[in-house]
């Protein structure tokens, strides 16, 4: 089974720390949830696990080898990572783009196999009608599901997602989020993604994990977490948790009119 392991990790952005001595094991066929407001490290912290950072000090890594010390293109054929937004100045219709997500595994040649793999992450992600259509064309929804199937794409085993659903409609996030709740079970897929809805996340999320002023500050199921005092603590906010078919849901309070707007 496949693990990533943090060891005292820390990042800083020169003399400006951002999260500091994290120690995180994170594995099995499970979608885990990273929360918590902006600027406190989220995309750093998986920015650090797939070396597209260095952490200041600390160690990350995979089934026991360092991260660090593995080459791209090995780690590549592990891990994949979908950012939250991608913007191209290249002329490339849907489907080149996502078997870009197959050039770890490909050799000189495209294979049938290949194509294979590009054909089901296309009806994966509902995107036959715009298989043809320029990347370029397409809007921040359309563009942020290519992502997602070039991800697919690449059959990682571990599958890495900065806001996936940030430029979905209601209706995509939902099926987004079932998707990858059950895809992580059906491929044996650890899948880490960073989200900010609260609720989105208390829905699907197998494990959630908050951070908050330079670390972690909860760590567990969304019931243990998603507390109303949790909650305030991190985000300066009152709200009401209700419980919603076993799992949390929870409730923005406007606060007395002094405090609107």
């Amino acid at each position: 089974m496949t693990e990533i392991r943090m060891e005292n990790m820390s990042f800083s952005y020169g003399n400006c720390s951002v999260f500091s001595n994290i120690s995180l094991k994170i594995g099995g066929s499970n979608l885990v949830c990273i929360l918590g407001p902006n600027g406190v490290g989220k995309t750093t912290l998986i920015k650090c696990i797939n070396k597209l950072l260095k952490p200041t000090s600390g160690h990350i890594y995979i089934n026991d080898n360092d991260v660090q010390d593995m080459h791209l293109l090995d780690l590549a054929q592990i891990m994949a990572y979908v950012p939250n937004s991608a913007f191209s100045v290249f002329s490339m219709t849907v489907a080149e783009a996502i078997l870009m997500g197959r050039h770890p595994h490909a050799g000189w040649t495209t294979s049938e196999n290949d194509m294979d793999v590009v054909d089901k992450a296309i009806d994966t992600m509902d995107l036959q009608d715009l298989s043809e259509r320029d990347i370029r064309e397409l809007s921040a929804g359309q563009l942020q599901r290519v992502m997602i199937a070039r991800g697919l794409a690449q059959e990682p085993e571990i599958l890495i997602l900065d806001e996936p659903t940030s430029n979905l409609d209601v209706k995509h996030q939902m099926e987004v989020m079932r998707f990858l709740k059950r895809y992580a079970v059906e491929s044996d897929t650890t899948i880490l993604m960073v989200c900010h809805d609260l609720n989105i996340t208390a829905a699907f999320a197998d494990r959630i994990i908050i951070m908050s002023n330079g670390g972690i500050f909860a760590d567990g199921k969304a019931e243990d977490v998603l507390t109303e005092d949790c909650i305030k603590q991190v985000y300066d906010v009152d709200v009401k948790v209700i419980d919603v078919e076993g799992r949390p849901h929870v409730i923005l309070l406007p606060g007395t009119k002094e405090e609107k707007i």
